[in-house]
């Protein structure tokens, strides 16, 4: 039963942390990548399908991003969606070929992306510390209803904060990651 409590808080805390590395994939950095187009949705014949099902992303050079719509009268939709999209970049078209051409980033928006990495880095960290306190609470329910003694409480309540602290670390590690990343010319 603890075991299982300690099992589910560390895969619950992996999943965090692996939510965090998916949300800083779509934090520019300057180099083109794929995963910045990941969240656009194209209207396709009425209904909102994820880019990466209507055409074909790839990177071209550090800095182009080239997207292949499968259907050529796509070209247009495509071409709307990643305009409405919130990512600041405008499209190249040539035939049925769309690039985006990634500019430098300045200093000053580098460190203004440092501060979103690091935004979401709390957010993934508060996310750890909500899930301890939920293990925690299953361990005082068990024993206050006398399933396990005041050691096994006090033990497990350990082996969980540790489990923590080895979460909030991998989180510094991604957050530095990103940041060294982002800072680097």
């Amino acid at each position: 039963m603890l075991n299982e409590i300690k099992k589910d808080a560390q895969a619950r805390m992996a999943k965090s942390i692996e939510a965090l590395r998916h949300a800083l994939v779509k934090v520019r950095t300057g180099r083109a990548n794929a995963g910045l187009v990941d969240s656009i949705k194209v209207n396709y014949y009425g209904s909102e399908m994820p880019l990466s099902q209507v055409a074909s992303v790839s990177v071209a050079d550090a800095r182009s991003i080239v997207i292949t719509p499968w259907e050529k009268q796509m070209v247009g939709a495509v071409e709307k969606a990643l305009l409405a999209s919130d990512l600041g970049l405008t499209p190249n078209t040539a035939g049925t070929t769309i690039r985006l051409n990634i500019p430098a980033l300045t200093e000053e928006r580098r460190r203004d992306l440092t501060k979103v990495v690091h935004s979401e880095g709390e957010d993934a960290k508060i996310a750890v510390r909500n899930i301890r306190r939920d293990a925690n609470h299953q361990v005082k329910e068990l024993l206050k209803d006398k399933q396990i003694t005041e050691d096994e409480s006090a033990r497990t309540e350990a082996e969980i904060q540790k489990i923590t602290d080895a979460a909030i670390k991998d989180v510094d590690d991604v957050i530095k990651a990103k940041e060294v990343e982002l800072m680097s010319v």
